[in-house]
């Protein structure tokens, strides 16, 4: 290999030996080309990435203004709604081992005479007491009313 500081004459063989050097190995420049134009490529794609970003970022912002301004719609909707919301509960009695909640109401519990302990909810609105020979049964019956 040859030494290109020493070898060279004013600067001709090492240069046009770089250059071929260069052009040959990295190929950062292509054959019938120009540097500006890579540059112009480079720049646009740059652009390219960019801009979009930035939208996004205005898209973004936008976006979240609105989704707060639904929140805020919705939770004072919400609010003033539970504000005015009551639980109504009432206690039914009744002989035998059934007792069924009014129309609207859900049973919360169950009651069951003679110290029988063991009672289940029928059908989504009966308390049933379990326990053989059951002289009354009592269910709290509740629902969610609104002022």
């Amino acid at each position: 290999m040859e030494d290109f500081t020493t070898s060279a004459p004013a600067g001709s063989y090492l240069k046009g030996q770089l250059m071929n050097w260069g052009a040959a190995f990295c190929k950062i420049v292509p054959e019938g080309g120009s540097a500006p134009s890579v540059m112009k490529a480079a720049v646009f794609l740059l652009l390219a990435l960019l801009v979009p970003a930035c939208h996004t970022e205005t898209q973004c912002i936008i976006d979240n203004v609105v989704d707060l301004k639904v929140q805020a719609a919705i939770s004072s909707i919400v609010s003033s709604t539970l504000a005015k919301a009551k639980l109504l509960c009432q206690d039914v009695l009744a002989r035998g081992a059934l007792v069924s909640c009014p129309a609207g109401y859900k049973p919360t519990g169950c009651a069951c005479g003679m110290g029988c302990g063991s009672w289940d909810i029928r059908s989504d609105s009966t308390c049933h007491c379990q326990c053989v020979g059951i002289d009354w049964t009592s269910a709290r019956c509740c629902k969610i009313g609104l002022e």
